[in-house]
């Protein structure tokens, strides 16, 4: 569904992604995983097409990305930001609907009416439609964000630290939300910091570091104690206990 072929990207002289590649399927998470700084971020906007390779290409259903123009592109993929600071006096059922736009007339139809509630529904903010974006803690502004893009109902969900600001009950349940969503058909590429979160709900991890893929595959085959001294400097056991599978940090390397 989204093929990313060598792609390498630079801020002027400094160079974020490095011959990246990476592919991803219907029905599938994919966990982009790395220290801050590792170029996780930066995929997802090329993706988007915010930001243009200087080298390589980028697929989507078999298409390159340059033979959509920008309205199919929205209509394809919901996007979710780290965070929005800046705050707009809109209500959370406003903010939801903007996610319709690509689908929008001069007015909101009922089925753009219904997907918003279908969307505050599943993340559990019904009780918040009529409050201020403004009034919202962090973590639930994250919810109405990723509302947002799930009102848009796009077959290619991009998610930047989606748990961000989340405390751990909220957490799993965005991930279960994703992971029901993607069952339908979708795909979903997100980029996290939590590595259990990614062992418990991934189907394939990219780990990356310094702007380059290290390792690309099943969470239980990639998420090894050496590659994770290897990206993060920190000494780790992962353990399996009732089938589930999960890192516990031992501490920072010696010679980090």
């Amino acid at each position: 569904m989204v093929a990313v072929d060598s792609v390498s990207f630079s801020y002027r002289e400094l160079k974020v992604l490095k011959d990246v590649t990476m592919n991803t399927k219907k029905g599938e998470i994919l966990c982009l995983l790395g220290p801050n700084g590792s170029g996780k971020s930066t995929p997802l906007k090329c993706i988007l097409g915010v930001l243009k390779p200087q080298k390589g290409r980028i697929m989507i259903n078999g298409g390159e990305i340059s033979s959509f123009n920008q309205l199919e592109l929205a209509k394809l993929i919901g996007y979710v930001p780290q965070m929005v600071e800046q705050t707009f006096p809109l209500t959370v059922f406003e903010t939801i609907l903007i996610g319709r736009l690509p689908h929008l007339g001069w007015t909101p139809k009922q089925s753009d009416v219904e997907a918003v509630r279908y969307a505050m529904r599943l993340l559990g903010i019904e009780n918040l439609a009529w409050k201020n974006l403004s009034e919202l803690s962090r973590g639930q502004r994250q919810k109405a964000l990723l509302a947002m893009a799930l009102a848009k109902e796009p077959s290619i969900l991009l998610l930047d630290e989606p748990t961000s600001n989340l405390d751990l009950n909220s957490q799993l349940e965005v991930m279960d939300v994703i992971r029901d969503i993607v069952k339908d058909g979708k795909t979903a590429i997100v980029a996290l910091h939590d590595l259990n979160l990614a062992l418990r709900y991934a189907d394939r991890v990219v780990v990356m570091k310094n702007g380059r893929v290290i390792a690309d595959g099943k969470p239980a085959e990639v998420l090894k104690e050496d590659i994770i001294e290897r990206v993060y400097g920190v000494k780790a056991i992962v353990k399996n206990e009732c089938e589930l599978r999960y890192v516990v940090p031992l501490g920072r390397c010696e010679n980090d």
